[in-house]
């Protein structure tokens, strides 16, 4: 299958089936705003600074349950559930009265974004229908899942993608329709991001959306350790269950392409200095004393000729490129296809992290994956450690590495805009 035509379909009845729920929201008169409840998907917040402006910005914004704070992981996950009875009781959320799926709509004057947001059947890689292309992290996976299983709730969609027929009737035709309508709720965050949902709860529109979903296939943009976490839970509970369901967001990027971005590395425990010091023989290095924007031009400049990083931490930036080839071939795995072998992230993470520098990717306490560039820097130079900025992969190298069955290195690609969190929960009970 080729996600680079027109359109990818599958056989009826074995691709992606997007079921109505009854959708948790706030109710506007309970909280400030509902920009101020919102915030971006909990690996996007950069802590502490990101968190405890979300917090302070509504004493009912949804991070308190994305990302809730106390002195342990059991306390976390319970202070979260807590939260999410206590707003329930107060009438802070509530449900909707019939389920149904939602019409999404994020603009910002230069990207207009619509999809679905819908409970999705789940389905093993090996199936096809939902393609993972990167790596997971399993620390983070048992994080997400016991705050599911605290909380018994979806509290964030998680974003796929899928190549629509640009025809007249369809998923996407009724997305259009529907925006016709007046929204159930529209508001703009910090951000500059304008965002509306409406609810689709008509049966004709809903038997139009799953009869052609059906037909396709989908890319995971955006959550594979939220995926992953769903997996994990539906084989902790007898099918079936709603534990069979996951929460998702469904672009038709035939219509609405996605902006695809980098994820940066911040090495907390590595000075720059040293950090240069191992590269010394392997990587050309060279010192720009420029401002960020004109470093990371430098940066796309050298990364069409191959791979390219920048470093920073210590007040400039470094960009290095030039790899050594005798350095690839000894750390680099030769069984993976030319596509996989030559990504920066494969580099940086065999290459770099392993044999270079000895980073430990598994390990919090050594390294942070930030998707704010000019955070990751300000970050490593206010804690002495090493910013690694990236240059974003291109989005065909990302899908045909996923039709392989190939992932990509942990963190490799930041697809967005991303559904921002607090606009509609899923909670399991209902």
């Amino acid at each position: 299958m080729n996600y680079a035509g027109p359109a990818e379909e599958i056989p009826a009845r074995s691709g992606l089936e997007l079921t109505p729920f009854r959708g948790l929201r706030y109710a506007p008169d309970r909280v400030g705003s509902l920009a101020a409840v919102t915030s971006p998907p909990y690996d996007v917040v950069v802590r502490p600074d990101g968190l405890l402006h979300l917090e302070s910005a509504d004493p009912h914004n949804i991070v308190r349950l994305i990302l809730p704070q106390a002195s342990t992981p059991d306390a976390r996950n319970k202070q979260a559930a807590e939260t999410l009875r206590h707003w329930l009781s107060e009438g802070v959320l509530a449900p909707d009265t019939e389920p149904g799926l939602y019409v999404y709509e994020q603009a910002d004057g230069t990207i207009l974004q619509r999809g679905l947001i819908g409970a999705l059947r789940l389905s093993e890689p090996a199936d096809g229908v939902v393609l993972p292309h990167e790596d997971v992290i399993p620390h983070v996976i048992a994080d997400r899942a016991a705050l599911m299983r605290a909380t018994s709730a979806n509290l964030e969609p998680l974003l796929l993608t899928y190549r629509g027929n640009r025809s007249t009737t369809g998923a996407t035709a009724v997305v259009e329709r529907t925006t016709q309508r007046p929204p159930l709720l529209a508001t703009t965050t910090e951000d500059g991001f304008s965002h509306r949902l409406w609810a689709v709860t008509d049966p004709a529109d809903l038997a139009e959306i799953q009869s052609d979903l059906a037909r396709h296939q989908a890319l995971i943009a955006d959550g594979h350790h939220r995926w992953a976490t769903y997996l994990r839970l539906r084989a902790e509970h007898p099918t079936p269950s709603p534990w069979d369901y996951g929460l998702v967001l469904l672009v038709d990027t035939a219509r609405h392409p996605l902006r695809v971005r980098a994820i940066h590395r911040l090495l907390h425990q590595l000075p720059v200095a040293d950090a240069l010091s191992a590269l010394d023989g392997l990587f050309r290095v060279q010192h720009l004393a420029v401002p960020l924007p004109e470093a990371l031009d430098a940066l796309a400049d050298a990364a069409t000729a191959g791979n390219a990083f920048l470093l920073a931490g210590d007040g400039s930036f470094h960009l290095i490129d030039h790899p050594d080839p005798d350095l690839l071939a000894r750390t680099i795995p030769a069984d993976h296809p030319a596509a996989w072998r030559t990504l920066d992230a494969t580099v940086l993470h065999a290459t770099l992290l392993h044999h270079v520098w000895h980073i430990p990717e598994d390990s919090p306490a050594h390294i942070a994956y930030i998707h704010d560039t000019a955070a990751t820097v300000e970050k490593a130079e206010r804690d002495g450690g090493t910013a690694v900025l990236m240059h974003p992969v291109r989005e065909e190298v990302v899908r045909d590495l996923a039709r392989q069955g190939i992932k990509m290195p942990r963190k490799s690609t930041s697809f967005g805009p991303k559904p921002a969190s607090g606009l509609v929960l899923r909670a399991l009970e209902l």
